[in-house]
């Protein structure tokens, strides 16, 4: 199984095991439940979809780290931020909300795995062949997992390999490596702004500490 069906697997399969009462619970992305993160999850999966069947005729201007752009920190201003919790709480209870993130999700999933990586697609005024693409999303898949369980201290991570590769990635995007003794998860929390470094991490990033956190768009 490829990277990009590992990592959208599990956290489909983290939100299938959520209880009634873990989508009242806060996520890890500020001033969100999770049945908000799910319901942006959602408009994630109908992105992959429309994304993939949208090709490109010219010539790829970004890869699968060129892709992301470095935005500056959400305020909680932004109109899609803040109708994300009007539409999670519009489906009433949360079987309606996962059975739509399952049956999305799971389209998205399928169409993933029939797409051929070398096709180049169109999408935020971007061109990228379709395997770059889903190697991006990798990220956003292996984040968006932290966020879920931010506040679920029972349930499953992300897969060792989707943590490994989305530090590679961000790492990448930074232009530097993080700290050897930074975990995967670690290097992703603080990396991205999800965890505030401690006075010790800031002694470990060096110069690095001066580029976080890295939010990405």
């Amino acid at each position: 199984m490829d990277l990009f069906s590992h990592s959208w697997t599990a956290l489909r399969t983290a939100v299938d095991e959520l209880s009634d009462q873990d989508w009242e619970r806060p996520s890890g992305c500020t001033g969100w439940l999770v049945r908000d993160l799910v319901c942006h999850l959602i408009i994630d999966a109908q992105d992959v979809l429309i994304t993939l069947v949208t090709p490109a005729e010219t010539e790829p201007t970004v890869d699968a780290v060129t892709y992301w752009d470095l935005v500056d920190p959400p305020t909680g201003e932004d109109p899609l931020d803040a109708l994300i919790p009007r539409l999670a709480a519009a489906y009433g209870e949360p079987r309606w909300l996962k059975f739509h993130f399952d049956d999305v999700g799971s389209a998205a999933g399928r169409a993933a795995e029939l797409a051929d990586r070398s096709a180049r697609v169109a999408t935020q005024d971007k061109v990228l062949t379709a395997g770059d693409y889903l190697t991006a999303y990798l990220m956003e898949w292996t984040l968006h997992h932290l966020d879920l369980i931010a506040h679920l201290p029972s349930a499953a991570g992300p897969p060792a390999e989707t943590l490994a590769a989305a530090r590679a990635s961000l790492e990448k995007i930074a232009g530097a490596p993080f700290p050897a003794a930074f975990s995967d998860t670690d290097a992703l929390l603080i990396g991205t702004g999800r965890r505030a470094p401690t006075d010790a991490d800031r002694d470990a990033l060096g110069g690095l500490a001066a580029k976080i956190p890295l939010v990405l768009g």
